[in-house]
C-alpha cells in the first residue's frame, strides 16, 4: 500500500524533473522507492533564471517559471495515476539544479536523478548534474540507470571494500528489506596483470586473498547482527578490473549501493575511478552513500 510517512532511517525521496526521457525514468523509479519507504516524494525543477537574470527580460523569466510549474504539475499527475496513495509535493527553484535538489533534500533526503539530462546527447556517460551531485554528495544520491520500470532481479548488491564500508552495507540492507530480497555483499580486489613472475617468487598471494575475504566477512557479520531477518550473502573475488567486475555483477541486481571515498576532514568533492565507472556504466540504478567519517563509504 502507498504510504505517507518517512520510514525509519530513510528520509523523503527528492527527484529532479527536467522533461528529458532520463528524468522521466528517474521520476518513476523515485516514486516506486517512496512507496517502498512509505515516504513523501518531492518533485524538483530548477529554472536557473537567477544565473541568467541580467540576460533575461521579466517576461522571459516569467515564462520560464510558468513552464517549470506546468512541467511539475504534469509530472505530479503522472505519478498520481500510477501511485494514487503517494503523497507528492513539488518545488520550483530559480537557482541551479544542483543547489535546488540539495536544498530540497536537506540533511536526510535521498536525491534521485537520471543519468542524462536535457543538455546532453544520448550516451552511456553521466550528465553534469548527476556528476556534480555525486562528487559533492552529503546525502545519498541515486543515479537511475537501466530500464524504465524497476528491475525485478534477485538482490540488492553492495560493493564492499573494507570495514569502513559498514555504512554503505547498512544502507544496502535497508534497501533489501524494503524490496524483500536478499542482500549480496561483494568485495572485488584488483590483480596486477604483470605479477605472474612475482607471484611465483613471493608466497604472500594466498595470505592477501584471505585478508581481502576477511574484510568482507567482518562487514557481513556486523550487518547480520543488526539485521537478523535479512538474507545475506558475502562474496569475494579478484579481477584485473574492479570496476568491470562490479559493472558485470550489476546485471543481476535491483540496486547497486556503493560508498563514496571522502576521508574525514577532506575539503572538496571527489569521485574515485571505481565509483565513477559504476555511475557511468552500471546496468541498474546506483546509490552512492557519502562518507562523513569512519563507518561510511570507501570505494576508490
Amino acid at each position: 500500500m502507498d504510504g505517507t510517512r518517512d520510514g525509519p532511517g530513510l528520509g523523503r525521496v527528492v527527484v529532479g524533473v527536467d522533461g528529458s526521457p532520463s528524468a522521466r525514468t528517474a521520476v518513476m523509479w523515485a516514486a516506486h522507492e517512496a512507496v517502498l519507504r512509505g515516504s513523501t516524494l518531492c518533485l524538483v525543477h530548477a529554472t536557473d533564471v537567477e544565473a541568467a537574470s541580467r540576460f533575461l527580460s521579466p517576461a522571459e523569466a516569467d515564462r520560464a517559471e510558468q513552464a517549470g510549474r506546468e512541467l511539475l504539475d504534469r509530472t505530479a499527475e503522472t505519478v498520481a495515476a500510477r501511485h494514487p496513495g503517494l503523497v507528492t509535493v513539488t518545488e520550483l527553484g530559480g537557482g541551479s539544479a544542483v543547489e535546488t535538489l540539495r536544498g530540497a533534500a536537506a540533511l536526510s533526503g535521498t536525491i534521485v536523478v537520471g543519468h542524462r539530462g536535457r543538455g546532453g546527447f544520448s550516451s552511456l556517460l553521466l550528465g553534469s548534474v548527476g556528476l556534480e551531485l555525486a562528487a559533492g554528495a552529503t546525502t545519498p544520491v541515486v543515479v537511475v540507470r537501466g530500464a524504465a520500470e524497476p528491475a525485478e532481479a534477485d538482490a540488492v548488491l553492495a560493493a564492499v571494500r573494507d570495514e569502513d564500508d559498514v555504512g554503505c552495507a547498512r544502507a544496502a540492507a535497508r534497501e533489501a528489506l524494503l524490496r524483500k530480497v536478499p542482500l549480496r555483499l561483494l568485495h572485488v580486489w584488483g590483480t596486477d596483470p604483470y605479477a605472474g613472475v612475482r607471484g611465483v617468487l613471493h608466497s604472500g598471494t594466498a595470505g592477501n586473498a584471505r585478508a581481502h575475504v576477511r574484510a568482507s566477512v567482518e562487514v557481513a557479520d556486523r550487518i547480520r547482527k543488526e539485521f537478523p531477518d535479512l538474507a545475506l550473502d558475502a562474496e569475494g573475488e579478484k579481477s584485473r578490473s574492479v570496476p568491470g567486475a562490479l559493472v558485470e555483477a550489476s546485471r543481476r541486481a535491483d540496486l547497486l549501493v556503493v560508498g563514496g571515498r571522502r576521508a574525514p576532514g577532506y575539503l572538496g568533492p571527489t569521485l574515485g575511478r571505481t565509483t565513477l565507472s559504476l555511475l557511468q556504466h552500471a546496468h541498474c540504478p546506483v546509490e552512492l552513500i557519502p562518507r562523513y567519517g569512519p563507518g561510511h563509504g570507501s570505494m576508490s
